[in-house]
């Protein structure tokens, strides 16, 4: 969690299911270590009441409010009982956070011997804090780098949580919300829907948002002659994207937001050898340089973020400094999300003014 609070809702999404997700119990305490949950923390979840609900296809749900204390930066467990076979249709693919699956209903063990573990969320959507009056929320709208790939698993260290963890100290009442999708593109589906498509869903629905930055682009311009996109399927051009980038700006503006445009980091090389390739090539980079260009001095973003100042080799500025390099040599590891979340000027998002 970025901010802290003593009441919390639990929101669950089955969006993409064809079928009724029944939950038959749901719970949520305080994260411990390797899937336990801290002692005396946990607390039963309740909709309108009652323990268990069935989420319809395409629906969210929110948990009642339960009392819970949670420390500025505190993790949570969240933990669900299925009495039904429920297939895994709406989840958080790149969590970079173990989920646990145990036998049986586990859900209110303090500890339990699991059967199974993988690095996503399943059906879990959102928490929702009971903030103190005048909070704001700032979304960070963006691709993998904004979702963490290449950070260590469950170390927290995406540049959104590094970003959190600067703000925090400085009392500022200001709640940060990764809203990164691994693969998600500035104008097609695939991995998620088009950033025009869930601008709605992930930026303008949150309480108190008043500024989003948006990194994303790069997918726009690497998955075409790859083998992440069907044969045939056209490749944007860069005043693509950037009519695209028009569109979330004029949107935000509908909307009284302030909208920050973050540049496309390096990715020299990403790929190499591997089954990806294809990604890079030299047409690919001049395009990523006029879309990086228009970001940075066409004056229509209200502030701008040089992520790829940040990470680059300044020896080769196409590249992404090895220091940095998780070693797909597109995203960046621990030390290069933090290299990003240093780099922001805090002005920029309304803190330390």
């Amino acid at each position: 969690m970025s901010q802290g609070g003593d009441r919390i809702r639990v929101e669950f999404s089955n969006e993409y299911g064809e079928h009724p997700l029944v939950i038959g119990e749901a719970h949520v305490a305080l994260a411990g270590e390797s899937g336990a949950i801290q002692p005396g923390t946990d607390q039963v979840l309740t909709f309108g009441g009652e323990q268990g609900i069935t989420v319809p296809p395409g629906a969210p749900v929110w948990s009642d409010p339960v009392d819970l204390a949670v420390q500025d930066l505190g993790s949570l467990s969240v933990s669900l009982y299925l009495p039904e076979v429920a297939p895994t249709t709406t989840w958080h693919n790149d969590a970079r956070q173990t989920a646990y699956i145990g036998t049986g209903n586990v859900a209110d063990d303090e500890t339990f011997e699991a059967t199974q573990t993988f690095p996503s969320r399943i059906w879990l959507s959102g928490i929702a804090i009971d903030a103190v009056p005048g909070t704001r929320s700032i979304v960070l709208f963006g691709d993998s780098i904004t979702d963490g790939d290449g950070s260590t698993l469950d170390a927290n260290n995406r540049y959104p949580d590094q970003l959190a963890e600067r703000i925090v100290p400085m009392g500022a009442e200001v709640t940060i919300l990764n809203e990164g999708i691994s693969g998600a593109r500035v104008l097609r589906d695939r991995m998620g829907e088009n950033a025009l498509a869930r601008f709605d869903r992930d930026v303008l629905s949150h309480p108190g948002v008043d500024t989003v930055v948006l990194m994303m682009g790069i997918n726009d311009i690497g998955w075409p002659d790859s083998a992440l996109v069907p044969e045939g399927e056209p490749a944007p051009t860069a005043e693509q994207i950037i009519q695209g980038y028009r569109q979330l700006i004029d949107r935000a503006h509908a909307h009284d937001l302030r909208i920050i445009g973050a540049t496309l980091t390096p990715f020299n090389n990403a790929f190499e050898g591997g089954p990806l390739e294809g990604y890079y090539n030299e047409a690919k980079e001049a395009k990523r340089q006029a879309v990086n260009e228009w970001i940075r001095t066409g004056g229509a973003f209200d502030g701008v973020i040089d992520f790829d100042q940040a990470v680059q080799d300044p020896a080769s500025p196409g590249r992404i400094q090895a220091a940095f390099d998780k070693g797909d040599h597109l995203h960046p590891n621990d030390a290069g999300y933090e290299a990003m979340a240093q780099s922001i000027d805090l002005s920029l998002l309304g803190i330390g003014q």
